[in-house]
């Protein structure tokens, strides 16, 4: 069971307490990203068992019309296997959610696995007709050649700033240089993108900035943010009528999951505190 202290950020521990959670968020016109938690499976077995949950949450998703997605981590799949074996249980899931109606995101890890997943991403969101997304990240260096190579393919671009500690020679590392990329990589998208955007960032100037690229060109955008964190302005944006998804980690290793989203943010670390003390 997972305490007080942690469920402000993760939704449970099975399936349906997750869905439990989209569906009270669709009440306050807010849909949901769902992710099952795991992560950098060395051996084929653990990814198989997650591609197959994946398969099962996406029938449920059908099933019970819940309106929800999934997304889905390169190194819960297998990645770190071998290229084949993530390809394979990526597009598994793909084949299901074009069956089902369930759109699929692949959420973007370390640079050692950006070639490999925008490979995969090429392919499929070409061979399914855009039901797929990737996430790209503008603290990296190639992103911007990476934003021209998938400008004109179906599906959607996550774009965020990035989470992972890069070397510097791929990655850039002032704060300031990375807003600026952001700011540059979303201005290209508005220009030249006409399938959908993904905003994921919880940063007011970022949001105000995207906001007024919408208004000003029309391409189709949405918000995307992580459960637990700035859930006012979410539901403030949905009703002002943008398109808003939540990210909805569950599963039951949430630990590390957990503790990630404590270490980022100082308001986290003060939330634990008064849920430890309360």
């Amino acid at each position: 069971m997972i305490p007080p202290i942690a469920d402000r950020f993760v939704a449970g521990e099975d399936v349906e307490t997750a869905l439990s959670h989209a569906r009270d968020l669709d009440r306050a016109g807010v849909n949901t990203i769902l992710n099952l938690l795991g992560e950098h499976y060395q051996e084929p077995g653990p990814a198989g068992e997650d591609r197959d949950a994946y398969l099962d949450m996406i029938d449920e998703i059908a099933e019970t019309q819940t309106g929800a997605c999934v997304s889905i981590k390169p190194s819960q799949i297998g990645i770190d296997v071998g290229e084949d074996t993530f390809r394979d249980n990526l597009e598994t899931i793909i084949e299901r959610g074009d069956e089902q109606d369930v759109f699929v995101w692949v959420d973007m890890e370390d640079y050692t696995t950006t070639d490999v997943t925008l490979d995969a991403y090429e392919d499929f969101t070409t061979k399914y007709d855009g039901g797929v997304g990737v996430c790209l990240q503008s603290n990296l260096k190639r992103t911007s050649e990476d934003l021209e190579r998938v400008a004109d393919l179906p599906g959607k671009i996550r774009i965020v700033k990035g989470a992972y500690n890069e070397p510097v020679e791929v990655s850039y590392k002032q704060k300031e240089t990375v807003n600026e990329m952001y700011r540059q990589d979303i201005e290209f998208m508005f220009e030249h993108f006409e399938d959908g955007i993904a905003i994921g960032s919880h940063d007011p100037e970022m949001i105000e900035h995207a906001v007024d690229l919408h208004e000003e060109y029309g391409t189709p955008m949405e918000f995307q943010m992580l459960m637990g964190v700035r859930t006012d302005e979410q539901k403030r944006l949905a009703r002002e009528g943008y398109e808003v998804w939540q990210y909805v980690p569950f599963g039951s290793k949430w630990a590390s999951y957990f503790y990630r989203r404590v270490r980022e943010r100082k308001e986290n670390v003060l939330f634990a505190l008064r849920a430890l003390f309360s």
